[in-house]
Order: C-alpha cells, then sequence, then structure tokens
C-alpha cells in the first residue's frame, strides 16, 4: 500500500513535533529507565534516529527500488531490528546527543524536516534493506518516531496522546503488517472487545 506523499510529510512533522514535546519533560531523569535495556537517554537516542536515517539515506540514492512498501521494508527486516547491534546504536545515538539532550533533538528534527519538506517523495534512497522510494520509507519513520514516544511517555509516566495523524498512519501499517503476517484475526477480535491479545503478541 503507498500512502499518499502530502499526508505522510504532514504526519512526519507532527510525530517528530510530539517527539519533541515529550523529550522537553525528561527534566533530568536520563538515566532512568526506558525499554528493555535502554535508558531514557538510549531511548530518546534511538528514537531520533528515526529522523538521523532519512537524512543518511537521502544522502546514498539506490540505483533501484528493491523495496517496494512500508510492510516490505519490515519483512526484510525483521532478523536485523531484533538483533544485539540495536540496542548498542541506540546507546551510542544517546551519547551523541549530548550535554543537552532536548536541544539535540530540536536541531536534529529542525533539519530534517526542512529537508523531508524539500523532497517529492519519488526519491530513491538506500536504506539497510536496499533501495526503496522515500514515500515508502518515511511511514516505517512515522510509526517508529509514534510507538517509541509513546514508549518514552510511558517510561516518564505521562499519557499517551499521540497526534491523530501519525497515529492513524502507524495503525494503518500496524494492521497492514497483521495482514501480511497472518495475525490479523486476534488483533480483530481485541480491538472490537471480543478477546484479548497474547502477551508476547507483535506485527513488527
Amino acid at each position: 500500500m503507498t500512502y499518499p506523499w502530502q499526508e505522510s510529510q504532514q504526519a512526519y512533522r507532527e510525530a517528530a513535533a510530539w517527539f519533541q514535546a515529550i523529550v522537553a519533560r525528561v527534566n533530568g531523569r536520563w538515566g532512568e529507565p526506558g525499554l528493555g535495556e535502554w535508558d531514557v537517554r538510549a531511548l530518546v537516542g534511538h528514537t531520533s534516529r528515526s529522523l538521523l536515517t532519512v537524512e543518511a539515506y537521502l544522502k546514498q540514492p539506490a540505483a533501484a527500488v528493491i523495496v517496494d512498501s512500508p510492510v516490505a521494508y519490515y519483512l526484510a527486516t525483521h532478523a536485523l531490528s531484533s538483533g544485539p547491534g540495536v540496542v548498542q546504536r541506540g546507546r551510542d545515538a544517546g551519547k551523541t546527543l549530548g550535554a543537552d539532550p532536548a536541544a539535540s533533538v530540536a536541531t536534529i528534527a529542525a533539519r530534517v524536516l526542512a529537508l523531508v519538506d524539500r523532497m517529492t517523495g519519488d526519491e530513491v534512497p538506500t536504506t539497510i534493506a536496499g533501495g526503496m522510494r522515500l514515500v515508502d520509507y518515511l511511514p516505517t519513520r512515522i510509526l517508529e518516531l509514534t510507538v517509541h514516544t509513546a514508549d518514552l511517555a510511558t517510561a516518564l509516566g505521562l499519557p499517551v496522546e499521540p497526534p491523530a495523524l501519525p497515529a492513524a498512519v502507524t495503525l494503518r501499517l500496524l494492521c497492514d503488517l497483521a495482514v501480511a503476517r497472518g495475525e490479523a484475526g486476534p488483533l480483530l477480535l481485541a480491538a472490537t472487545g471480543r478477546g484479548s491479545l497474547p502477551g508476547d503478541y507483535s506485527v513488527l
């Protein structure tokens, strides 16, 4: 499924703004538990990569499209996303944010959002899964920003209230993944109050 480019641009912008707003409320709690093996700083560092990878991959144009949809991207990168390198990259990204992570996140977001605003969606960056159109890659970054900002809000004891548009893009992609993985039944039942999801249920 292709997501409309202008919708994705706006959703990315709103997801980035929500991320910045939650990061601004960390208030020195950088060493507290964040998610899994990450403390709050590492979780913020990992989440900031949803901005930084767009910038980095656009500097590496691909010769051809290898991955043709956001769902195909997640299917192709499933093993990579659960490897030990992800944990370390999150920690390293957190350290790179320096003495004032909130200010660093704001600077990164301003720079990357300005870059995305200049794009048409037809660009073909080289992602870790191979070449894919930016219009297909950006929804995966919206999902990552939205889900991990929700993780950050949870870690800080704040309400999880994502903006409507990035939430809609994220839920749509999660539903597409559930169908692609043959996991739609449990999700359908739980979302309509007809059952509960197993504790280890995930479509990612």
